[in-house]
């Protein structure tokens, strides 16, 4: 299959709002990631252009990939077959690395217009969007979904599991929680052992992997070695390649030093200051950089000390001569 993860594979997660396509660029310059998936394109009663799908994943205009080469796949969400298909037929003709689709989302406006998480108690419109996706995407093209364990409980985690396998889904994400869970600790990975009984097509763990031991045993209670990493690799972008090589042969960092560190970082901060510059309104800017930096000082001392020095800075010129004379 086109795009298929290796034994160990890692993919970096979507994050509306702060994993899009600007921090895809940057974090998979540090390595250790195998695929990307962006950011969700809601899909609601019409056929998108080409602009909105090339304005979230700007990648299709070079191959499908990152800066670095990393493949991005493409992720949507609805409620309506007919429409969401039509949007992947579209869509899948500008070159991404496969079509994901969203019933994991746990945000109210979402939920309550019947997208993302709101989907997992209706198992067969989760069957009939599949179906229909894959019908529209050419069969080069991988069709992917992730989802949560459920809605309020996870009773029907397995049912929708099945409705999106056997229905065209060729690999699956499972964030170990409920939308009742939100993002509260713990994850339930155990969860995931039933999933992967239950269908014979790869399923990603994903859900509070922050570190090398995090990894570790998430593996262990998943049984899933594939793994989808979002918060964790933000706040410590040295992650992936951490437990690349704790798969190597090497032993488990907990919580030691970073493998990337701040020196190393600081140039990825500033390209990606320059990049927001480039890319985003005016009114995203600051925010996004100190959004970042409040991530990053959960592993980094230092971006402490640089998030307290810009907090509350908004100039764009000082903000940049700043972090000019950190590099």
């Amino acid at each position: 299959m086109m795009g298929s993860l290796p034994p160990n594979g890692l993919l970096l997660a979507p994050m509306e709002g702060l994993l899009d396509f600007v921090l895809r660029d940057i974090l998979t310059r540090v390595g250790g990631i195998d695929r990307c998936v962006s950011e969700f394109i809601r899909v609601t009663n019409t056929l998108l252009p080409d602009r909105v799908f090339t304005r979230v994943i700007p990648e299709l205009e070079h191959g499908g990939r990152t800066f670095a080469g990393v493949p991005v796949r493409a992720q949507l969400l609805g409620s309506d077959p007919v429409c969401l298909a039509e949007n992947a037929g579209r869509l899948a003709e500008l070159g991404p690395a496969g079509i994901d689709l969203n019933f994991g989302c746990p945000a109210k406006i979402v939920n309550r217009h019947g997208g993302g998480a709101a989907l997992l108690d209706e198992p067969e419109r989760v069957a009939a969007i599949v179906a229909a996706v894959r019908r529209a995407v050419p069969a080069g093209v991988p069709v992917s979904a992730k989802m949560r364990l459920g809605f309020n409980d996870g009773s029907r985690a397995v049912e929708c599991a099945l409705a999106m396998v056997e229905n065209g889904a060729e690999e699956l994400v499972v964030h170990a929680r409920t939308k009742a869970d939100g993002y509260r600790p713990p994850a339930y990975w155990d969860r995931i052992q039933e999933i992967r009984a239950a269908v014979l097509v790869p399923v990603v763990a994903n859900g509070e992997i922050w570190t090398v031991d995090d990894a570790l045993r998430c593996r262990a209670a998943s049984g899933s070695h594939q793994l989808m990493l979002g918060r964790g690799m933000v706040s410590d972008p040295g992650l992936a390649l951490a437990i690349r090589a704790q798969d190597a042969g090497g032993a488990s960092s907990g919580l030691a030093a970073p493998v990337v560190g701040w020196p190393s970082l600081l140039p990825l901060v500033n390209d990606f200051w320059q990049l927001v510059c480039a890319r985003l309104e005016p009114r995203q800017r600051a925010g996004r950089l100190k959004q970042w930096l409040n991530f990053l000082r959960r592993r980094h001392p230092e971006a402490e000390a640089a998030y307290l020095v810009l907090r509350t800075e908004t100039d764009e010129a000082r903000i940049g001569a700043w972090l000019q004379l950190q590099v």
